[in-house]
């Protein structure tokens, strides 16, 4: 069921008045400045997306130079971000995924020879077009109602630690290693540990102690300032861990940091306009001048109809459920449930993600869809759609001016990314850790999230665990119908993908 306002007049009157009738900001219990800094914060913990999502679609296999794709992703997030402010009215920010982008470039691009990024942007648009087409006949909705409440208990806790985890990469708090995959940074100042303050590479940006202090400082400084109750901790947390790592940076350089200087040297200005013409050129409408063109595959007709389903099908179930996974975790975080436990307007929404990534097939982007990171705005207390105009707004904004969004450091938003965890873990006390089916459930599908670094396959294990033990146990008649249905689409997409 819909979530509908009731009309009530607001006690502002002219233009800020009618804002807030619009939005609902007063009936909400909140603020003009609460629902700004709410947006700016949920810009500033995702605005890195430009940078990954352009750096990532630009490989040199794909077709793309880095400022068409930067465009691309900067009308993604634009045309989905308004979506959720203006129709959904809700406090959340769209832009092109990281996983389902790194799932088009590094594999579909990759697997099969001669598939085009433009196939790719058509796979795409015909998954907005089928959710578009879910969402309008109420199948999405009744999809979400078929997870089992041990995976939907599950989601905030594999959101929350999947969001921390992402803030530690950033800034380097945990490394790769070749033995036990990740580990801890190395704080040694021994001369035998090889370690730097502050290093420069062009592929991982800056590394050494310097980003890792910066992240752990930020999101320690955030936690007293949340518990002395100061308003915009978050936010306040971002922009004091940016300014103490251009500090410390500056205290590198007079040292003589080869690292610092290095990284000094990388900081260039050049125009935003040229990067307009690029996308102009390279991206925008390729999906339907070129998308249809399949005659590079090997493997001819044959292949194409295998990877077309194949894609498709991968491209939905991610797609799908990343969108469910965030929306009710981040909605739990800020009491947008309704009384049967299901985010508010969630029809609107799912209707604002599958046409937001139409538009982005259009633009030349992967896959838009609602980010994980909205949780630090709605952390800070954004509650309406205003939240979500105002990171539109900024996105706009970034779009023309690159040069200076990129001067923010990865590691001085991983604290909110980090601190957003730790807030998401307050639901875990909803597991009925007694009970060994529906906690073995539960830990299935966040530890999936986290290990297996994907929402979507941590919901898709839970799932099938939840039917197996349902099996085992003689209790086949508690499954219902969807979830079946569901069980088995996720079979096949780990099977055929």
């Amino acid at each position: 069921m819909e979530n509908r306002q009731t009309p009530e007049k607001s006690a502002r009157r002219g233009l800020l008045g009618k804002l807030d009738g619009f939005f609902g900001i007063s009936r909400m219990g909140s603020t003009f400045r609460m629902e700004m800094i709410a947006g700016f914060t949920t810009f500033m913990s995702m605005v890195y997306i430009l940078m990954v999502n352009a750096n990532v679609c630009s490989e040199e296999w794909v077709g793309l130079s880095f400022g068409a794709a930067y465009i691309a992703t900067a009308i993604g997030a634009i045309a989905g971000t308004l979506l959720m402010a203006l129709l959904a009215k809700m406090p959340l920010a769209q832009a092109p995924g990281i996983g389902v982008g790194a799932f088009v470039i590094y594999t579909l691009l990759l697997r099969y020879s001669g598939l085009t990024y433009a196939n790719c942007m058509l796979f795409t648009l015909i998954d907005g077009v089928i959710f578009l087409i879910l969402t309008a006949t109420g199948l999405r909705q009744k999809i979400f109602e078929a997870i089992p409440q041990a995976v939907r208990k599950a989601i905030p806790i594999g959101i929350g630690f999947f969001i921390a985890f992402i803030g530690m990469q950033q800034a380097k708090v945990i490394v790769a290693d070749g033995s036990t995959l990740v580990k801890f940074f190395s704080l040694s100042v021994m001369p035998n540990a090889g370690n730097s303050f502050m290093a420069w590479d062009a592929k991982d940006g800056v590394t050494g102690m310097l980003p890792a202090i910066v992240a752990l400082v930020g999101v320690i400084a955030i936690a007293i300032m949340s518990h002395k109750n100061v308003k915009g901790s978050i936010l306040w947390g971002i922009l004091g861990s940016a300014g103490l790592f251009y500090v410390l940076a500056g205290i590198a350089y007079g040292c003589g940091s080869a690292g610092a200087e290095a990284y000094f040297s990388s900081i260039t200005f050049v125009s935003p306009f040229a990067a307009f013409k690029s996308w102009g050129s390279e991206a925008v409408g390729k999906v339907f001048t070129a998308g249809f063109d399949f005659s590079g595959i090997e493997g001819g007709a044959a292949t194409a109809v295998v990877v077309l389903l194949t894609s498709a099908l991968s491209l939905c179930m991610i797609d799908m459920f990343n969108t469910i996974g965030t929306l009710y975790g981040t909605c739990k975080r800020g009491n947008l449930l309704d009384e049967n436990g299901t985010p508010i307007r969630m029809k609107r929404m799912m209707f604002c993600d599958a046409l937001a990534t139409c538009v982005g097939s259009m633009a030349g982007t992967t896959t838009v869809t609602t980010f994980v990171e909205s949780s630090s705005g709605v952390a800070e207390g954004g509650k309406t759609g205003f939240t979500a105009l105002t990171a539109a707004i900024l996105f706009i904004i970034a779009m023309f001016l690159s040069p200076i969004a990129q001067l923010i450091p990865r590691s001085a938003v991983a604290p909110a990314l980090i601190w957003v965890g730790v807030l998401m873990m307050e639901t875990i006390k909803d597991i009925d850790w007694a009970d060994p089916l529906e906690a073995v459930v539960a830990f299935i599908t966040f530890i999936v999230m986290l290990l297996g670094y994907s929402i979507e396959k941590g919901i898709g294990m839970g799932i099938i665990a939840y039917v197996l033990v349902k099996v085992c146990t003689g209790k086949v008649k508690e499954i219902g119908v969807t979830t079946w249905i569901i069980c088995a689409l996720f079979l096949a997409m780990f099977l055929l993908t």
